[in-house]
C-alpha cells in the first residue's frame, strides 16, 4: 500500500505514515461481502490480496457484474460513500481477501489536514471517472466480439481468474454467446 501511495508523487512520507496509522487490517472469505445493496458505505479499503466483484440487480432481478477489483487498488461503494445514501451495489469477494480499511471520518480528517490529500483523492476520483467512461463507451459502441477482443488484449488476467458467468455478465452477453465468440476466435 505504501508503494502505491508513493507512486503518485503527491503525498509526503509523513502523510503516508499518518494514513497507515489509521487503517485497520481485515480479512474476508470467498463469498463474503464488503458491502451489500441497501447499506451506506462508511469505509474505503485498499485491497492487499484477492479479487472482488461489484454487481447490482437489474429490474428483472438478474445479477449484472460491472466491475472487478484486484489487489493493489482502492475499493468502495463510491457514490454511497460520497453521498452517504444507501447503495444499490454489492461488492463480493471472489477469493479470500486481505484489505486495509479506513473509515469515512478518518478520510475527512485527512482531507482537512493537508491539501495533498485533496489532490490525491481528486486524482483517484478522476482516474475512476475515466475508467467508467471507457467502460460505458465500449459497452455502447462496440459489438460483443469487439468487447471480448478488447478484454483479451487489455485485461487478460480476467479471463484466467474470473468465472465465465461473471465475465459474460461484465461484457453484457450471455454465457452461450461468449462461448461462441471464444470458439470463433480460437479457430
Amino acid at each position: 500500500m505504501r508503494n502505491y501511495l508513493k507512486s503518485f508523487n503527491i503525498l509526503t512520507e509523513d502523510e503516508i505514515d499518518s494514513f497507515e496509522s489509521k487503517v485497520s487490517p481485515k480479512r474476508l472469505k470467498k463469498g463474503d461481502f464488503f458491502i451489500q445493496e441497501g447499506k451506506t458505505s462508511k469505509e474505503i479499503a485498499f485491497v492487499v490480496s484477492g479479487l472482488f466483484r461489484s454487481f447490482y440487480y437489474s429490474s428483472t432481478g438478474e445479477e449484472v457484474t460491472y466491475c472487478f477489483t484486484f489487489s493493489g487498488s482502492f475499493l468502495s461503494a463510491y457514490s454511497s460513500f460520497l453521498s452517504q445514501t444507501k447503495t444499490v451495489e454489492n461488492i463480493q469477494a471472489l477469493t479470500d481477501i486481505e484489505i486495509y480499511s479506513i473509515s469515512r471520518n478518518e478520510i475527512l480528517k485527512l482531507e482537512q489536514s493537508s491539501r495533498n490529500w485533496l489532490r490525491f483523492f481528486k486524482f483517484i476520483a478522476e482516474q475512476e471517472y475515466i475508467k467508467m467512461e471507457k467502460r460505458i463507451f465500449i459497452l455502447q459502441k462496440e459489438n460483443a466480439e469487439k468487447r471480448y477482443e478488447d478484454l483479451l488484449a487489455n485485461q487478460p488476467e480476467l479471463l484466467q481468474l474470473i468465472p465465465l458467468n461473471y465475465l459474460s455478465s461484465y461484457l453484457g452477453i450471455t454465457q452461450r454467446h461468449m462461448s461462441r465468440i471464444r470458439k470463433s476466435l480460437s479457430n
